[in-house]
């Protein structure tokens, strides 16, 4: 694979893992441009469009960036990640977006160079929804987690896609978790559908439910969301409906654990 692959990226930094298996970890963010999803709670909207610019920390956690032309090269970011792995600070690389594999041919020229200058594990923040793009580049993953979008809450209908995507994961031995956003008018019936689902390939894979978590207190949509009219409203669920979908969820995955998205508290945007 040739190393003269481009990506346009929105910006590269360092911050705490605020969701997932990982959270709570120290990572070097990749975020990617442009998604071809419009989920009505997405909370990086600015991503769906490509930039004329991408920004990317000097040092790590400072959010001390310079501005770099995209498209970008894998020689120029593979050195500009390197710069910020500093001895012992991360504990893996994140690709987030957008969605990084609309991006497949750049990753797989990147990935294993970079995998060799930062010795890290290479961690895929998806939609879940493009299988095709997803087989060439689990070689160099450590972990994924997926998505999977619920109608009722993104916008979004991909059960096939999300459960091809699982399987392929399964077959090549990487290590994969769901995630899945929750509010108050989240249908129990969708997330039956999810228990299932994710059964169907591997009854031992992890899902997390997360209760959508204001912004500094406020429940942010786009403005294209808005004009939907069907996310607006929506409210954290009260504890007994998230004891109750745990409880039924239960009896198909083992381990169903709900956390909130831990990184709109703490500022790690």
């Amino acid at each position: 694979m040739s190393k003269g692959q481009t990506a346009r990226l929105v910006e590269v930094f360092s911050a705490i893992q605020g969701e997932g298996a990982n959270i709570g970890t120290r990572q070097i963010f990749i975020r990617f441009a442009l998604c071809d999803l419009r989920c009505l709670y997405c909370d990086s909207a600015h991503t769906w469009h490509a930039p004329a610019h991408c920004r990317i920390e000097r040092t790590p956690g400072l959010r001390d960036f310079d501005e770099y032309d995209n498209p970008i090269t894998v020689e120029v970011l593979s050195a500009l990640v390197e710069r910020q792995n500093r001895p012992g600070l991360h504990d893996s690389i994140s690709l987030t977006g957008g969605e990084p594999l609309l991006h497949a041919p750049f990753l797989e020229a990147f990935l294993p160079e970079i995998r060799q200058r930062t010795q890290l594990p290479i961690y895929l923040e998806t939609g879940g929804h493009r299988p095709d793009k997803l087989k060439p580049v689990l070689p160099y993953l450590d972990l994924v987690g997926m998505d999977i979008k619920l109608p009722s809450t993104s916008g979004e209908t991909w059960w096939t896609e999300h459960e091809q995507f699982l399987q392929l994961c399964h077959e090549a031995g990487v290590s994969v978790f769901v995630k899945t956003i929750v509010c108050d008018r989240t249908p129990a019936q969708e997330l039956e559908r999810v228990a299932h689902l994710v059964s169907r390939v591997d009854s031992q894979t992890p899902i997390y439910l997360q209760p959508v978590t204001p912004l500094n207190g406020v429940l942010r949509a786009t403005n294209e969301a808005l004009r939907k009219d069907s996310f607006r409203d929506a409210v954290v669920p009260d504890p007994e409906q998230v004891l109750a979908w745990q409880t039924m969820m239960k009896r198909t995955i083992r381990h169903v654990r709900v956390v909130p998205q831990t990184h709109k508290m703490i500022g790690q945007l």
